[in-house]
């Protein structure tokens, strides 16, 4: 009696398995998992992400940000530069790097504090992720009532935008 009962469980593992692997075959086969070439009605690629280009951290203890991303979690100074504009004049912004991941630390200085913008510039807390063509994802995302902080995303190249969640959110076609 034990032995059937270790057969029978031998076989519903198996039969499980069996499944499982169908399911997953089913899926791929009917389109249901979309693959990285996916392309939409017209036969044409789709406008999407493609990746995460940086992540932006405005910073407010320099001496503990530097020690955690660099002592700490192992990130490695790549470059840094004061930026000047409006909003962002007098910003110093550095860029770690650990691997493929660049994390931009953005402080700035205390006379210019006063000249920090509102939320949607680029020198407060945000991701910036890769796309292949801004043009449809800015234009989709304005048909579906987001305000991109740049009108001239397509001629720019970049835009930024508030989600659902309240997290701002940059795109970039940048190679």
């Amino acid at each position: 009696m034990r032995n059937r009962q270790l057969t029978f469980s031998f076989i519903s593992d198996t039969w499980r398995c069996f499944l499982l692997a169908l399911l997953i075959l089913t899926s791929k086969a009917s389109g249901f998992a979309q693959s990285e070439n996916s392309v939409d009605e017209e036969s044409e690629p789709r406008a999407r992400v493609t990746g995460l280009r940086y992540i932006s951290i405005h910073v407010l203890e320099l001496e503990k940000s530097l020690k955690l991303y660099r002592e700490i979690l192992g990130f490695k100074m790549d470059n840094a530069e004061v930026l000047h504009g409006p909003g962002l004049e007098g910003m110093l912004v550095m860029k770690l790097k650990a691997n493929d991941l660049t994390i931009g630390l953005s402080v700035t200085a205390p006379e210019f504090m006063h000249t920090i913008g509102s939320v949607g510039n680029t020198n407060h807390n945000h991701f910036m992720l890769k796309v292949n063509d801004i043009g449809p994802i800015g234009d989709k995302l304005k048909e579906e009532g987001y305000e991109l902080e740049n009108e001239n995303y397509i001629r720019d190249k970049y835009a930024f935008f508030v989600g659902p969640n309240g997290e701002l959110i940059g795109l970039s076609s940048y190679e």
